[in-house]
């Protein structure tokens, strides 16, 4: 009786033993009908004893023929009753040609001392469906032919499109900053000696603008525009600041570098030109007198800063000039 027992208990056990070593191999798709070009997860499970090591082989590009691997596998591991544990791999699959496909089984092995054993799967299918894009009968309905569908433009197709401006708009501005001072430097190397002295230009100019009588007839702009470049055509002549392309204080501070002295003869200038903007840029319209007397300040100006080797030169006369020298 007791051998009875013990021997019942012995198969009990082995019983017991090789259902704790059953493995259990499966895969599947998440859907077993997908489009062309969709994507879906390609699911490998493992249901093994926590204590024994498999080796699952990792697929690499496709599954089979026209099904391939996007990503993967990704391999989470879960614990289960009696010592047991599950093991899930995921693939990232798509197929771009229609028709039905089978992936045949996949395996996990284990190697020992008795040798190699693997657990196989079943085979796991999948259809690859077109897009019906018309009804079966054409002829219910027809459709217009559908335009290129056009993607949205990203940065990296813009960058260099980008760089481009901004390489074309340095380029204009470095011309447009710095080309004029080429010219200018060009024109200064070129020492020009005008045929007579600077100031008896300046004052035959100065008596043909008053007889113009520009800014009684209304035209005071003009006015203002003839007197400003006389003066600073006298300037040229006289002290080589090349003014007529600069501003007022662009004009101002060369002469200053060429080593004119900041006292009355230099306010006097500096009257002058600032005024003139006035007319020419603000559109202010000033009185007589002021035309007057900015008229008289420009002959003062020439007049005390003309070159001393001629200052014995008989000098046209005017009402108000004063004496002086630079």
């Amino acid at each position: 009786m007791k051998k009875f027992i013990l021997s019942i208990l012995i198969i009990i056990s082995i019983i017991h033993i090789s259902a704790g070593q059953d493995v259990k191999v499966s895969s599947s798709f998440d859907s077993t009908k997908i489009f062309i070009g969709d994507q879906i997860k390609f699911n490998i499970s493992i249901d093994q004893p926590s204590d024994l090591k498999l080796t699952l082989p990792v697929l690499k590009d496709t599954l089979c023929k026209n099904i391939e691997i996007i990503s993967g596998p990704r391999t989470d591991t879960s614990k289960g009753k009696n010592g047991r544990i599950k093991v899930i791999q995921k693939y990232l699959i798509t197929s771009f040609d229609s028709g039905r496909y089978q992936v045949g089984p996949v395996f996990a092995e284990t190697k020992n001392e008795g040798g190699l054993k693997r657990f196989y799967s079943d085979y796991s299918n999948l259809e690859v469906m077109r897009v019906r894009i018309a009804p079966a009968d054409t002829t219910a309905k027809i459709f217009d032919i559908i335009r290129p569908y056009k993607a949205p433009v990203t940065l990296g197709e813009m960058l260099p499109w980008i760089l481009i401006i901004v390489l074309l708009g340095i380029i204009v501005w470095a011309i447009i900053r710095y080309l004029p001072k080429f010219r200018k430097s060009d024109t200064e190397s070129s020492v020009f000696i005008p045929a007579e002295p600077a100031h008896v230009i300046a004052f035959r100019d100065l008596e043909r603008l008053k007889n113009q009588e520009l800014w009684q007839k209304g035209e005071t702009k003009k006015y203002y525009t003839e007197l400003t470049e006389i003066l600073r055509r006298y300037l040229e002549n006289r002290f080589r600041v090349y003014s007529l392309e600069l501003t007022t204080a662009e004009t101002l501070e060369a002469l200053v570098k060429s080593g004119f002295k900041k006292n009355g003869s230099y306010n006097d200038l500096k009257t002058v030109l600032t005024g003139a903007d006035f007319v020419k840029f603000a559109k202010y319209n000033p009185v007589a007198s002021e035309n007057e007397s900015h008229f008289q300040t420009s002959w003062n100006f020439v007049l005390s800063t003309r070159e001393e080797e001629i200052v014995a030169e008989s000098v046209p006369e005017h009402t108000g000039d004063k004496e002086g020298k630079v």
